[in-house]
């Protein structure tokens, strides 16, 4: 989800001038440049979180090393350096590639559309499913997982950026303000607004009513 911000990840000129180029060529100029600095833009809240902010978030909230992790993603920007991170907090992390044999992934190599269906597949049957940041499959999976009252973790965007940003906060005092930014956005139902998507928040319009 890199590519669709137009946030930057700390990788200085050498990132800004990648991510440039490949938003350009892939998303052709939809994605809108902005007159905001990126540390403005972290504080609003519309950057996606890094493997590496996943990992701490998943921390505070209590989750520990033993932890198994499927990570979803066609590609991750920066690879291995990014998820190496991630990786040592929670060393049982899975994709597509680790859990599918030879044959299996041959079939699948090149179509986007499969690998996709694969993550969704996996993200179905999750105990936890969460997000670094909002888009369409993050939006088709709240609703399931809503309508089938399975756990999902919705990151508070602004709040975890901001705190990943303060540099004066010691270990107690973030894990205290993330458990307590999240204690009611784990598998809290959401009722629909009249503007939001039924695919989304599927209640109470899915819903059977009994009389």
């Amino acid at each position: 989800m890199a590519a669709h911000s137009a946030c930057d990840f700390g990788g200085g000129k050498a990132e800004k001038l990648a991510l440039a180029k490949y938003r350009q060529v892939v998303w052709q100029g939809r994605v809108m440049k902005t007159q905001f600095t990126n540390e403005e833009l972290r504080h609003q809240g519309p950057c996606p979180l890094t493997p590496e902010e996943i990992g701490l978030l998943l921390k505070a909230l209590g989750f520990n090393n033993d932890t198994r992790l499927y990570l979803t993603s066609h590609k991750v920007y920066g690879r291995e350096a990014r998820i190496s991170a991630l990786r040592k907090l929670f060393p049982l992390m899975d994709d597509k590639k680790s859990l599918a044999s030879d044959k299996e992934r041959a079939e699948v190599e090149g179509k986007a559309s499969l690998l996709a269906a694969v993550d969704y597949y996996v993200s179905m049957h999750t105990d936890i499913f969460i997000s670094a940041s909002p888009g369409n499959m993050h939006n088709a999976m709240l609703g399931y997982r809503a309508y089938k009252n399975l756990k999902t973790i919705r990151p508070n965007m602004v709040l975890s950026s901001q705190l990943f940003l303060n540099e004066t906060m010691d270990r107690p005092e973030f894990q205290w303000a993330i458990q307590n930014a999240h204690k009611n956005r784990q598998r809290q139902v959401r009722l629909r607004k009249e503007t939001q998507s039924i695919y989304t928040y599927p209640i109470p319009d899915c819903m059977c009513q009994q009389h």
